[in-house]
């Protein structure tokens, strides 16, 4: 669901709800209808998201690609767990920040020169690497916190806390161990410093020890800048 609303020289959009394949075109049309309307461009309040895949992340991306080129801004603010986690998994946090009240009073008029031109085919070049990196090892980690949901009765965002809390104290890609935990189950057994991280994050979220979920959703972008 979506309300739009003018806010001064900038559209609002108000979005809520699930954003995947199936919402998707007319999540775009809304997304261009504002962008379209405004002077300097359009702030989305996500804070009412309860899923948000891939395929919306593609048409933010492409909605702020469309926006560059017309000397605007598109910022995401406020976010909900959901949306937050998956611009943390892309590293696109910062491609969606709230503009500066300078920024927004004087927006620099856009010169389609050849440097331009190209610095923004780079940008988006580096998004697109981005989101279909996120697109590859999400699937693993999704299936590695089910398993730790089933095998120790935790909730999603217990396992999430699980995953990440052992990432860090064993100094591993969130997503490299997601995978030898899906690997375990076939049969090949976790190495011993990863197994014992696991079972005392487990045995930390069950005591109300864990990790918050905002630290978890850092720990992954920071990761793979590798």
């Amino acid at each position: 669901m979506t309300a739009i609303h003018p806010d001064g020289d900038r559209i609002t959009v108000k979005v809520s709800g699930e954003l995947d394949l199936d919402s998707s075109e007319r999540f775009r049309g809304v997304l261009r209808e504002a962008l379209s309307r405004s002077v300097h461009g359009v702030d989305l309040d996500m804070g009412g998201v309860t899923f948000c895949d891939c395929s919306a992340l593609n048409i933010l991306l492409t909605l702020r690609q469309r926006a560059l080129e017309q000397a605007k801004t598109i910022a995401l603010h406020p976010v909900s767990t959901e949306v937050d986690r998956l611009l943390d998994l892309t590293g696109t946090h910062a491609l969606f920040a709230r503009p500066s009240p300078d920024d927004q009073g004087a927006p620099a008029p856009h010169v389609p020169d050849t440097e331009t031109s190209e610095d923004a085919d780079y940008d988006l070049r580096i998004e697109v690497a981005q989101l279909r990196r996120a697109m590859q090892t999400r699937p693993t980690i999704d299936l590695a916190r089910g398993i730790l949901m089933a095998s120790f009765s935790l909730s999603s965002e217990e396992a999430w806390t699980v995953l990440v809390a052992a990432s860090q104290n064993t100094n591993t890609k969130l997503h490299s161990l997601a995978g030898d935990l899906v690997t375990a189950v076939k049969g090949d057994a976790l190495p011993d410093a990863v197994q014992e991280q696991l079972s005392s994050a487990v045995a930390r979220v069950n005591s109300g020890a864990g990790t918050t979920g905002g630290e978890a959703e850092g720990q992954e972008p920071a990761q793979a800048a590798d």
